[in-house]
């Protein structure tokens, strides 16, 4: 199982162009993909709103350019337009393998005067890898404010031990067929994103500490992958907000315990200036 996590910046490179069909072909290019988790996927943000935006529905788009892949997108700020419609933004998760259950988690969002930021989301998908069912979850926390980020970390290890405590404990209750019906999580697990944080952040660390109730603890695939070698930078290379600020690593792959031994690689492309972030890219065995 090939999967790619990409923030894509609503298309936009750093040339400032906003193309989608660069963001496929790339995306293809790097890997035979089974699946493609993409943060800031946008909708309806003409330009000045998202610059050098036409106002494309970049869901609608990657997924028709996408043929035969199963779009699950997840958009966490859905707001009016002012000649009708809505706008949107949020993360997508692209699977030719075949998708279960859905979930789309919004993250906290708690108040924070003065300081910037924006609704967030957690996009769960179910898919049945050739080793076994296992969940992927996409997700881009907080830029601005680490108040709200530490809020959405805490709650991504909640989500990540509550589908673990639901494949250790659950059984099936109804088969009906309705929406009762018992669908059990499976164990396995890949939580991946734009984390906004560094590799020494305490968050980050916070995302691999165990738990209380017995749930497995996640891992840095990078760090099963390349033992004792840094991350390498994901963001802020080509495209920075000032002048030689530096290069960030925040762009992580999060496996759970029974995954730790399917890891074969985990691969950063610097060299694409297709966004202004790096897709990174996992193997699983």
């Amino acid at each position: 199982m090939k999967l790619i996590t990409w923030n894509v910046q609503w298309c936009r490179g750093v040339d400032g162009e906003v193309e989608p069909a660069r963001i496929v072909e790339h995306a293809r290019a790097l890997a035979d993909f089974d699946v493609l988790c993409l943060q800031e996927v946008a909708n309806n943000f003409a330009d000045p709103r998202l610059a050098g935006s036409r106002g494309e529905n970049q869901f609608a788009e990657i997924s028709r350019l996408l043929g035969g892949y199963q779009p699950v997108p997840g958009v966490a700020v859905d707001v009016p337009a002012e000649r009708g419609g809505r706008r949107h933004f949020g993360n997508m998760i692209l699977s030719r393998l075949p998708v279960g259950q859905v979930f789309r988690h919004l993250l906290p969002y708690p108040v924070d005067p003065g300081v910037n930021g924006m609704p967030r989301i957690a996009l769960e998908a179910v898919l049945s890898a050739p080793f076994g069912d296992v969940r992927v979850i996409t997700t881009h926390l907080e830029y601005y404010g680490k108040l709200k980020r530490a809020a959405q970390v805490e709650a991504l290890r909640a989500m990540y031990a509550e589908g673990s405590g639901h494949a250790r404990h659950g059984g099936i209750v109804d088969t009906a067929g309705g929406p009762f019906h018992t669908r059990l999580r499976p164990s396995p697990t890949i939580i991946t994103g734009d984390f906004n944080l560094e590799p020494d952040d305490p968050l980050h660390a916070r995302m691999s500490a165990t738990f209380d109730d017995g749930t497995p603890p996640l891992a840095d695939a990078w760090q099963i992958a390349h033992r004792g070698i840094p991350h390498p930078s994901t963001f802020k290379i080509y495209e920075k907000e000032v002048p030689d600020e530096p290069e960030l690593h925040c762009d992580f792959i999060f496996v759970s315990e029974d995954l730790r031994s399917r890891v074969r690689d985990v691969r950063v492309d610097q060299k694409t200036q297709a966004s202004d972030h790096q897709p990174v890219l996992l193997e699983l065995a």
